[in-house]
């Protein structure tokens, strides 16, 4: 099947490929601004700067920098409820023993 590119999704990125544009049948000639040159446009695609190329890496960065900080949040969380167990059973563990000392010291 053979489509044609749509504005939306044409049918190559490169401009150099893409069909000129066609002046419209609707608006008198003349009346619209002259043409401007497309090197400018050509070399603004082409040419982005090493910047705006990372800045996918830049996200991803941060987004596994904050990945990174609530995985470490979470694991101290735990460790704190695990903590917090192990003091009430050593506690219950003392109480048994004192009374169990107790009861030996009645008898």
């Amino acid at each position: 099947m053979n489509t044609r590119g749509t504005i939306d999704r044409p049918l190559t990125h490169d401009p150099q490929k893409q069909a000129p544009m066609k002046p419209s049948t609707s608006e008198p000639a003349g009346s619209a601004i002259p043409d401007f040159t497309t090197t400018g446009a050509n070399d603004s695609r082409q040419n982005r700067t090493r910047e705006m190329q990372l800045i996918p890496e830049a996200l991803a960065r941060a987004h596994m920098h904050e990945r990174h900080r609530a995985a470490e949040a979470e694991r101290r969380a735990i460790r704190l409820a695990v903590a917090r167990r192990m003091q009430r059973r050593a506690e219950r563990a003392s109480l048994r023993a004192r009374r169990a000392l107790a009861m030996a010291v009645m008898q």
